[in-house]
């Protein structure tokens, strides 16, 4: 295994996992749990495997319904389901989990950890021979994860902070399907092969930084007021 190739590989997700941590100013969260979640993470590659790998043997379709099985089914949906379960499982009851931006630090620690295991097997393993493989997952398929999660962990919050049980499991709904959905065509984009809809890539990259830094930024400040009003209540005693 090449030392040079596993650095590559591993940095897009560290120093993406680092800028979530930095972005939660106000009221961050245990490292210890962090750091769970982030392994689960790492391990979850494991069950996404195996039921992709099952399910790419029910792959039949052709022309275009091939890719848009394997992009939407084999990768969207599989994989979201289990970086949101890794949130599930550990944070989402947590007495830590106490503002909405939390849900978006979890899900992005949840999705990097996949996503560094993910890029280790891409970049070390199966294309060592390819320079250009390490960039183009550090630059776009990194990042694409943490963006998913911004949004699975934007649902998450609404879901757990939601005050009615119908509201909670439409937005528990939507923290998986939307994720999938984003994943997926951001998959079958590429998969295409097709060179008219290959030229939306990269408008599509920017259409998901642009709506996910809207959700974060929304969360952020929402955050900043919170300790601000406690700051104020903890002045005045």
């Amino acid at each position: 295994m090449s030392t040079r190739l596993f650095v590559i590989a591993v940095i897009p997700g560290i120093a993406l996992t680092l800028a979530a941590y930095l972005t939660d100013r106000y009221d961050r969260e245990p490292i210890s749990l962090l750091m769970k979640v982030f392994i689960l993470g790492c391990l979850s590659v494991i069950p996404a495997a195996i039921v992709e790998n099952f399910l790419m043997s029910f792959n039949i379709f052709r022309w275009l319904l091939g890719p848009a099985y394997q992009a939407f089914i084999v990768a969207g949906l599989t994989e979201e389901f289990f970086k949101r379960e890794v949130v599930l499982r550990t944070a989402f009851r947590s007495h830590a989990f106490d503002e909405k931006l939390d849900g978006i630090i979890y899900a992005a620690f949840s999705a990097l950890g996949f996503a560094t295991v993910e890029n280790i097997i891409y970049v070390v393993f199966r294309f060592t021979t390819n320079p250009h493989i390490g960039i183009y997952r550090g630059v776009f398929s990194v990042p694409a994860h943490m963006l998913f999660a911004v949004t699975m962990g934007y649902y998450l919050s609404l879901a757990k902070f939601s005050q009615k049980h119908i509201t909670n499991r439409h937005y528990l709904r939507r923290s998986w399907l939307i994720p999938a959905i984003l994943h997926g065509t951001f998959n079958f984009i590429l998969m295409s092969n097709l060179p008219r809809l290959m030229t939306l890539f990269i408008p599509f990259v920017v259409y998901l930084w642009a709506i996910n830094l809207r959700k974060l930024n929304r969360f952020y400040l929402e955050s900043r007021d919170l300790f601000k009003v406690e700051y104020s209540k903890r002045k005045k005693v």
